[in-house]
């Protein structure tokens, strides 16, 4: 099964993203972790890439496409997988069904992400990110038990460049600009299903497990 969870910033597309991946025994490729270890490593794609990220803005699409067109071929994408922060534009969108169609793979469902933008600044502003493992913690939500340090490895907590305010709400006028259309895009094609993204992460989740069960026949 090949999924794309779309939806702004903070929704909580990474969250849901690894809970489905369980489910469904597929891997979760989000592209911002993709992005953020080319920028800790510090190659050339990741020094052109965080120029683009600490403003806000979205990365150029020759620099994702690239990256993505190599990881969905290899071996644990056989079964299928996730895509979390891909496709961000009509373009990318129009590039992902060329790259299927030439791999002769299919997309099955489009999960929508809803979110009210006022929850989606608390969210961010106050989310909280380990530098050494990259576990994600939030100061409200879901705290460490010693503040600014990280549970599972001790690593310290930081926010990231982007999870400012002014950033947030630009990524968020970004988001309405250039992937907003993608909702009519899919709608079209029959393959978006809109999630209610409020609540307790476990709601959240069995919402989205309910839909993919009925695309899988399940009952």
């Amino acid at each position: 099964m090949i999924v794309v969870l779309l939806g702004p910033p903070g929704v909580g597309k990474g969250t849901q993203g690894m809970l489905i991946s369980k489910y469904l025994h597929i891997p979760l490729i989000s592209t911002g972790d993709l992005l953020r270890g080319e920028v800790r490593e510090q190659t050339n794609l990741g020094k052109i890439a965080k120029s683009f990220m600490d403003k806000g803005e979205l990365v150029s699409d020759d620099l994702i496409i690239e990256m993505i067109k190599k990881r969905i071929r290899r071996k644990d994408c056989a079964e299928g997988f996730i895509l979390d922060g891909f496709p961000r534009t009509l373009s990318q969108a129009k590039s992902l069904e060329n790259m299927f169609l030439r791999d002769n793979l299919q997309l099955d469902a489009v999960l929508l992400f809803d979110v009210p933008e006022e929850e989606i600044i608390r969210r961010l502003t106050g989310r909280r990110v380990c530098e050494k493992c990259g576990a994600v913690y939030h100061v409200s939500y879901n705290p460490p038990h010693k503040e600014g340090i990280c549970d599972r490895c001790g690593g310290k907590l930081i926010t990231r460049d982007d999870d400012n305010e002014e950033t947030v709400r630009r990524r968020i006028v970004v988001y309405q600009d250039a992937t907003a259309p993608l909702i009519s895009f899919y709608k079209k094609q029959d393959r978006l299903y809109t999630i209610d993204g409020v609540g307790k992460v476990e709601e959240i989740f069995e919402r989205a497990k309910n839909v993919l069960k009925k695309l899988n026949g399940y009952n």
